[in-house]
């Protein structure tokens, strides 16, 4: 059972922490934030960096994190990518139509999934930052004959320092209203998996970790689901006025990760 949790993170033994909106909006940090991760460190507490954006490869994510001044390797970088792949895998799915971007390109291609199949067992939508008329035509065409969707993650918007942009649940919509067809199946968070099998893996009991990030319906939600703690940060996407209308209850609610430890 989850006991209090204050700022202070008591009890707290590994720490998952989304990116934007939450370490970093755009390309600038959020005010405090290495200094919060020289923080954790020097607490010994674990971190890693859970994201639902597949816009991005864990190589480019680590390129961005040390641009950033932020150390990092790839087990530090838990993606709804490596969901997908893992979904993929579990269906025997290798023949793909992607709606993505190359980064994400790359992951499916590097196991083995082909992402430019003319009878794809799937249409795979991610967070395509290079979006063109070509794929949403392709796309749709395949979802007007039949060929079931699976998608990355359920983000609506992306967080940014202009504000939201059309994210990956944006996308959901316009092919709803292109196919009437909606995807079978959503990975990345919420679904529990996406933090459980780390938290397995570390050794620790739910409770001895917390979720930390700007969205109620997936970091929240998966935070719910999973049994570690939430914890809401306001530097991104939601709002105290959002808090009040949402079924997520979050264990502590700060301005930023720069109010803990």
């Amino acid at each position: 059972m989850k006991g209090p949790l204050d700022d202070s993170l008591g009890g707290i033994e590994a720490i998952f922490l989304d990116l934007d909106g939450t370490i970093y909006l755009g390309g600038d940090l959020i005010d405090g934030a290495v200094d919060f991760l020289g923080r954790l460190e020097a607490s010994g507490i674990r971190r890693f960096f859970l994201s639902n954006n597949s816009s991005k490869s864990v190589g480019q994510y680590l390129e961005k994190l040390q641009s950033l001044g932020i150390p990092s390797t790839e087990e530090d970088i838990l993606l709804s990518t490596h969901d997908l792949l893992s979904w993929l895998d579990g269906e025997g799915v290798t023949e793909t139509y992607l709606v993505g971007t190359e980064g994400m390109r790359e992951m499916l291609e590097a196991v083995g999934v082909n992402t430019k199949s003319e009878s794809p067992q799937y249409v795979v939508l991610g967070y395509d930052t290079e979006i063109t008329y070509e794929k949403l035509s392709s796309a749709s065409i395949h979802l007007h004959n039949g060929v079931p969707m699976v998608a990355s993650h359920p983000d609506i918007v992306c967080p940014s320092p202009d504000g939201g942009l059309p994210d990956t649940g944006a996308y959901m919509d316009l092919f709803e209203a292109t196919t009437g067809v909606r995807p079978v199946h959503v990975c990345g968070k919420p679904n529990a998996g996406m933090i459980l099998h780390k938290v397995e893996e570390l050794g620790l009991r739910p409770e001895q970790c917390a979720m930390v990030g700007d969205r109620l319906y997936t970091d929240m939600e998966m935070a719910e689901r999973a049994g570690v703690h939430g914890i809401l940060v306001l530097s991104g996407e939601a709002t105290m006025a959002d808090l009040a209308e949402s079924p997520q209850n979050p264990s502590l609610v700060v301005d930023s990760v720069s109010s803990l430890l």
